[in-house]
Formats: C-alpha cells, sequence, structure tokens
C-alpha cells in the first residue's frame, strides 16, 4: 500500500510521515482524513486537477476519509497566484457556480457519496475581528516571505497586498478546523499547505503531513496545465476533442502524460516508456495514451470512435472526405454577404482575438474549399458550398 500511494509523489514532508500517520491510524483504529482544498475560480476540472484527485482515489479506496474544502470564503478574497501579481477575487455568485460545477465533475474521479464536502466559510466568516488578530498573531512576517513569490515581488519592490499575506494562514486553518491528517496538492501549494502544519501545532494539534504531487504541463509542454492560458484538456471535453488535444501535444511531453494521465500499471507505463526510448514513432503512443484517457472520463467505445475520427478527420489527406462542422450563414452575426477571410474566420473562432486569427491565416493554417488561403484581407461572398479549415482542428460547413 504505502508503495502505492507513494508513486508519482513529489514532495513528502515529513519524509517518513505517511509511514507514521498509517501506523497512527490503525493503532488507533480509526480512518485518515485526507484534506483537498480548492478555490472555485473557474467552473472546469481538468486532467491537471486529475493528477492530486487520482491520488485522493487511492486514500479512498484504502478505506480512508477525503475531505473537500471549497474555498467559499478564501475565493472572494484572492489567492497569490504564484506570479507577480494578486488573483482577482471571485463574487458570491461566482463561487457558488462553480463550486458546483466542480463538486459536480469530482464524480468522474473519486466516490464523491463517501467524500465529505465542507466550505471553509462556515467557519471563516463566523471569526470575529479579535478571533482575526489572534490567528495572525501565530505567523511572523518572516515565516511569509519564505514564500518564492512574495520573497521575489518584495526584492523587487512589487506590490504585496495584505490580503494576500494573509490568504495562507487562512488555508492553514481550515485544517486546524478539520483537523486534518494529510494535506494534498500540487507542488506549487507546498507553502500554503506547511502553514497548516505551523497552526495545527500552535493549536496544540497533531501536524498534518504534507503530500505534493507534480504539475502537469499543458498542450504547449511550456506551463502547467491552466485553463487561463487555454492549454488544457477537460474533464468533461467530448472525446474528439480529448483525442485531437492529446494528439497535439509534443513528444517531450509523452513520459510526464504516461505517468500522470494515464491509469494503466506501472508495469504498462514503463513498457510504453522502453518503447519510446526504442524509437517507436511517438504517434502511436499518443494514440495509446488518448484512447486510456478517453476510456478514464468517457467509455472505451467513444475512445475508439475517437480514434477513428482523429484517422479520418486529420490522417486522410482527402479535404472533402473531413468530417465538417454545419454553420448556417444566419448565425453569423455582424458578416456581411460579402466579407473578408478575417471576418469570416474571426465570426467562426470567436474564442481567438483577430490579430491571433490574422497570424493564423498568415502563416497558411485556412484552407476554403481545399485551398489555402494566406491573405486575411481577401473578399469572399458567403455561399452554401464553403468549406473551412481553421487551425488544425476546426472544421465548418456554410449552410
Amino acid at each position: 500500500m504505502i508503495r502505492t500511494l507513494k508513486e508519482n509523489v513529489s514532495i513528502i514532508l515529513p519524509e517518513n510521515g505517511l509511514e507514521e500517520k498509517l501506523k497512527q491510524a490503525k493503532e488507533e483504529n480509526r480512518k485518515l482524513s485526507i484534506k483537498l482544498g480548492f478555490d472555485p475560480t473557474a467552473p472546469d476540472l481538468h486532467l491537471g486537477h486529475a493528477v492530486v484527485l487520482k491520488k485522493l482515489k487511492e486514500f479512498q479506496d484504502w478505506g480512508h476519509q477525503i475531505i473537500i474544502v471549497v474555498g467559499s470564503f478564501t475565493a472572494r478574497i484572492g489567492d497569490p497566484t504564484g506570479k507577480n501579481k494578486a488573483r482577482k477575487p471571485l463574487s458570491a455568485e461566482d463561487v457558488q457556480y462553480n463550486a458546483q460545477t466542480y463538486i459536480n465533475q469530482l464524480s468522474k474521479i473519486i466516490d464523491v457519496e463517501k467524500t465529505r464536502i465542507v466550505f471553509n466559510s462556515d467557519w471563516l466568516d463566523a471569526l470575529n475581528f479579535s478571533e482575526v488578530i489572534q490567528l495572525l498573531s501565530k505567523v511572523t512576517v518572516a515565516q511569509l516571505m519564505h514564500r518564492n513569490d512574495f520573497s521575489k515581488r518584495f526584492t523587487e519592490n512589487t506590490p504585496i497586498a495584505m490580503h494576500e499575506l494573509v490568504y495562507p494562514i487562512l488555508q492553514g486553518f481550515d485544517s486546524v478546523k478539520i483537523e486534518c491528517d494529510i494535506e494534498m496538492g500540487g507542488t506549487d501549494q507546498l507553502f500554503n499547505c506547511t502553514m497548516g502544519r505551523q497552526l495545527q501545532e500552535a493549536h496544540q494539534m497533531p501536524a498534518q503531513i504534507v503530500m505534493c504531487m507534480p504539475l502537469l504541463k499543458g498542450l504547449d509542454g511550456k506551463e502547467k496545465m491552466s485553463k487561463s492560458l487555454n492549454n488544457i484538456i477537460g474533464l468533461t471535453d467530448a472525446p474528439n476533442e480529448m483525442f485531437g488535444k492529446t494528439m497535439s501535444i509534443p513528444d517531450s511531453l509523452v513520459e510526464e502524460f504516461i505517468d500522470l494521465t494515464t491509469d494503466f500499471s506501472t508495469e504498462e507505463k514503463n513498457s510504453l516508456k522502453l518503447k519510446m526510448e526504442a524509437g517507436e514513432n511517438p504517434m502511436n503512443i499518443k494514440k495509446i495514451i488518448a484512447r486510456n484517457i478517453i476510456s478514464q472520463y468517457h467509455n472505451a467505445e467513444a475512445a475508439e470512435n475517437a480514434e477513428i475520427f482523429f484517422n479520418n478527420q486529420f490522417q486522410n489527406k482527402n479535404f472533402d472526405k473531413k468530417s465538417f462542422e454545419p454553420v448556417p450563414i444566419s448565425i453569423l452575426h455582424h458578416v456581411q454577404k460579402k466579407t473578408t477571410v478575417l471576418e469570416l474566420c474571426y465570426q467562426l473562432k470567436n474564442e481567438l482575438s483577430k490579430s491571433a486569427v490574422r497570424r493564423l491565416i498568415e502563416s497558411g493554417g485556412v484552407q476554403i474549399n481545399s485551398a489555402k488561403i494566406i491573405n486575411p484581407d481577401q473578399e469572399i461572398e458567403l455561399t452554401q458550398e464553403i468549406r473551412i479549415k481553421i487551425g488544425k482542428r476546426n472544421f465548418f460547413e456554410l449552410i
């Protein structure tokens, strides 16, 4: 069991803490309380979130108690982002909507019926100002400045708001209130999680251990998977979208995806890595990964159909045999009967900026009726015979 629970974990603090906690739980004949906190800052979960959730599922399968702490209070304050600025706080309405969406999606990985879900506004809203001051008195400014982004910003004379300094203390207080044994998070949460240890000790409680999972890189292969960077594979993405996105990851990310996104056994994962080292075409390994991901969050039949769709759509060279998404001309707003390629593409892919669409066209990323178009300002008359490819995965047909 220990070996399974430690697999893929980047940091365990203290090093022998997991063994000690499991031994203690056995002696006391009780379940361990395993905490994962999240601020519902965006309504969708992705494979990056799943790295930690799957580790929680392992604890749950061994009979321990999972506690999800929804940051219904802290999301209204604004967590330091780890970058050189504070995160924008959310309204109570945003928090409620996002939290419910998160909870619904948790069931894709963990057994929600056996999970304790709590909201930190239940105890943080109840603190009076005297109690807040008493809580703050248990932490020094020097301790807070050990957090890397705080230290960096202070050195660079970049402003740090007081609420940002308070945030880790509030997260740590959550561990006090739920009497947590183990707190899970990504490696970027190490400082906040250790704050829970400190506050528990200050309240004469046994200190939780901290287990940090690696941060899964996004589709760009550089930054961590993040909705704000638009480099994610969402847990609710359609199978075809999941398959296409997985196939788009750089080859350098394949091993990381084998370890952190698949549910293969250790032996199966090692076998795939050996094939990569032996010169197997990375595309073939990506297809295996993509099928596995879709089987986890949809089913095996959906995975098989997604692979067939991908092969037809992206490996079949015949433009006319692609699968095109029908788009009624009538729903294209602000587009005249005669327009430019830029305007048409922008209407079809309006999540992109116009400058991004222009760059895509100029780089040869747009085809109309199998002809590559590189002039964004080229005029085009809208008819029901237009088929257009935008980028690698977007095919539209005007109807």
